[in-house]
């Protein structure tokens, strides 16, 4: 990771002295574990306040890379509770100072606070307020009781609820954001952020080196009053470790380990190209299950289709019997046994010289004679 940083702190227009400290890592260690910037404002009268924000700048870097293991983020909360137990083991909780520290470290961007004094990142024309004001005005503003604007001109604006040293033990508040090439980032006391608005310093860091950046936000701050001691840390971030950095990669190290940054775990399989394979041959028939399913389909069907031509033949034989009279055996009685025949006379011819009949009772008659 390649950082540009800048520091600047100034007693103001109205202290007599400063009670402001700030602390940059460097060396080795710094490309080892992680550029560490610290900011602390001293409180506690004469003398007292700068002596906490001394001891708080001091043992914050000191534990922190002295602090072994890859668990940078609990060594930087670890340094903070070391400079609190060193702040009230030499007031007794007389004197205390604000305490805010970013960790930039594998690409990733590591905010530490206690206190009202301030971390902000710029990003693509942006600046967002990443550490949380331990402060009065800051808890009514987040219970919607007065205003940002309010905030600023309210007689408690510099009572603050938690402080490094004040009692035996502090809770620090930790955030965690992944960095990006071009990304600045800017911690500051009271002093400035009271007096310069977060509109300005976007404009200004973006606009300029951190070296004059940092100046000319102290004189913007002694402009309106400086009426605090002024402490601001600016950096800009040029190079990653791993995204976007111009050194080239380490030989030893496996290539997907660096491509998994960015890209998915197949894309160098895909980018490769394959190696020239000759056609498999085609199998002499195939697969039984592919000649199965359409033959299995087709004898499903033409069953169907004779299924229901029986069914239509044997439902014209049924309807057929139904209007069709019945057919007499052979010898079988016309007429049921229990219906007697009918008495069928016969008439006989008589011969030509036989009388005709005559009905009993009935007269005779005679015939006429002719005379011949």
């Amino acid at each position: 990771m390649k950082l540009r940083h800048s520091a600047r702190t100034d007693v103001g227009k109205t202290r007599d002295h400063n009670e402001d400290n700030f602390g940059v890592g460097a060396g080795e260690q710094a490309q080892q574990m992680g550029e560490l910037l610290v900011i602390c404002d001293g409180m506690g009268g004469h003398a007292a306040g700068e002596v906490a924000s001394q001891i708080g700048v001091d043992t914050i870097l000191s534990v922190y890379y002295a602090e072994a293991g890859d668990d940078r983020p609990h060594a930087l909360e670890q340094a903070f509770t070391h400079a609190n137990t060193q702040i009230y083991a030499r007031g007794q909780g007389s004197m205390g100072t604000t305490g805010v520290a970013a960790l930039l470290h594998h690409d990733a961007l590591h905010i530490a606070n206690v206190g009202d004094s301030r971390a902000y990142l710029i990003r693509d024309g942006a600046i967002r307020q990443i550490s949380r004001d331990h402060s009065f005005v800051s808890d009514q503003v987040a219970a919607g009781l007065i205003t940002a604007d309010q905030a600023r001109l309210s007689p408690h604006r510099n009572v603050i609820t938690r402080a490094l040293g004040y009692q035996p033990e502090v809770s620090v508040d930790l955030f965690r954001l992944p960095l990006q090439i071009g990304d600045a980032v800017v911690l500051s006391s009271d002093g400035l952020h009271g007096l310069v608005f977060d509109e300005e310093i976007l404009t200004i860091v973006s606009s300029e080196e951190p070296d004059q950046a940092a100046q000319r936000l102290v004189d913007l701050a002694n402009s309106r009053g400086g009426t605090d001691n002024i402490t601001v840390v600016v950096a800009h971030v040029d190079a990653l470790d791993w995204y976007g950095g111009d050194e080239p990669p380490d030989p030893d190290e496996p290539p997907h380990e660096r491509a998994t940054v960015e890209l998915p775990a197949t894309a160098p399989h895909a980018a490769a190209p394959a190696p020239a394979a000759a056609p498999a041959p085609a199998p002499a028939e195939p697969p039984a299950p592919a000649r199965r399913t359409p033959l299995e389909r087709r004898l499903s069907m033409l069953g169907g289709i004779l299924a229901i031509g029986l069914l239509a033949v044997l439902l014209g034989i049924i309807v057929f019997a139904m209007n069709t009279d019945p057919v007499l055996a052979p010898g079988a009685a016309a007429t049921p046994a229990s219906t007697p025949a009918p008495t069928t006379v016969l008439a006989t011819s008589a011969p030509a010289t036989s009388a005709p009949a005559t009905t009993p009772g009935a007269q005779p008659t005679s015939a006429p004679t002719a005379t011949p």
